[in-house]
């Protein structure tokens, strides 16, 4: 299974004739590439896939997938907590 989550722009570049960008994945930052979305800009939250994005999403669509994801880390980890006091 693979999970696409959203990242903001934050440089665009052209590598051998390929548009590409930077994107800040919360911190993290990695390359991929915009030919998919070529009105993609400096400051879009794009979703990415395999290193190639598949659509602009708005700021606030992109924030409350982070603010989901956030949420499904918390639940996993209290249910981690809460099979160990179990054993």
């Amino acid at each position: 299974m693979c999970l696409a989550i959203p990242g903001k722009i934050i440089s665009i570049n052209e590598s051998g004739g390929i548009k590409m960008c930077k994107v800040d994945f919360s911190g993290v930052v990695q390359e991929a590439c915009i030919e998919t979305v070529p009105e993609a800009k400096v400051g879009d939250f794009i979703i990415v896939h395999a290193g190639f994005a598949l659509n602009i999403l708005s700021e606030e669509d992109a924030n409350e997938t982070l603010e989901i994801f956030r949420q499904l880390e918390m639940i996993d980890t209290e249910i981690r907590a809460n099979e160990i006091r179990q054993e």
